[in-house]
């Protein structure tokens, strides 16, 4: 395998979390146009699919980052795609705040995948203690919580008491944790001949072959999908009325 191999099943796996996102989001908009009722923030349903979702999302940051940079940091690469990132993130808050003006996002999936890309390079190579301290932050956060970081300028980090009223919230503890495992499975991937065989396996199937598609357009099929989930529902929001 070479520094540029890219495996179809990580991308499929990447798809998948964006499709399922995006359902997600329809739903999250039904509800926000008072078209169905969903409680997306108590139903044990939707939070539970809530966190599937962001757990592939930010589990195959740290796989990726471990791949990506197997012989070393592609400088000019991996530039491009943090300023991207860190670009379309500021666009995301800007139109939040116009979109749910109470619910502006600060700190979301996007502003989260940034941080970690920057964060998570210093635990590429520490394979076993990317899996120890990842499974350590994703208990901190069952057995620990504090007021103070309810406040606004640190809310980011994790361990609050209440959440943060905005559409999207993806702090740093404990889904950091989920990103060093992410780069332990990378790790553990680069180590087996085996598993690097079996996701070279290619998939010509239609549904595959578009989920892979997806995942390797995830960026802008995130920044586009919600104007065009608006653009369907706007008009039966008018005609509802």
């Amino acid at each position: 395998m070479t520094a540029s191999t890219r495996y179809q099943t990580i991308d499929i796996l990447r798809g998948i979390a964006i499709a399922l996102m995006v359902i997600f989001h329809f739903s999250y908009d039904l509800n926000f146009f008072k078209l169905v009722p969903i409680n997306i923030y108590h139903d044990p349903f939707w939070i539970n699919f809530r966190i599937l979702i962001v757990s592939l999302f930010v589990g195959l940051v740290g796989v990726s980052l471990a791949l990506a940079t197997r012989n070393g940091i592609n400088l000019k690469r991996y530039g491009q795609r943090l300023g991207w990132l860190i670009a379309c993130a500021i666009a995301i808050t800007v139109m939040s705040y116009f979109m749910y003006p109470k619910g502006m996002i600060v700190f979301g999936i996007l502003h989260f995948i940034a941080f970690a890309s920057v964060l998570g390079l210093l635990f590429v190579r520490r394979y076993i203690l990317s899996l120890v301290l990842g499974i350590g932050i994703i208990l901190l956060d069952q057995v620990y919580q504090h007021e103070f970081f309810d406040q606004y300028w640190i809310h980011w980090f994790g361990l609050t008491v209440h959440r943060p009223k905005a559409a999207d919230y993806v702090s740093v503890i404990p889904w950091f944790g989920v990103v060093l495992i992410g780069i332990f499975i990378g790790q553990t991937i680069l180590r087996s001949e085996t598993l690097q065989r079996r996701l070279s396996i290619s998939f010509d199937h239609p549904l595959p072959r578009g989920l892979s598609f997806a995942g390797r357009h995830s960026l802008l099929i995130y920044m586009i999908h919600q104007p065009i989930l608006f653009a369907i529902l706007w008009p039966v929001v008018a005609l509802s009325r």
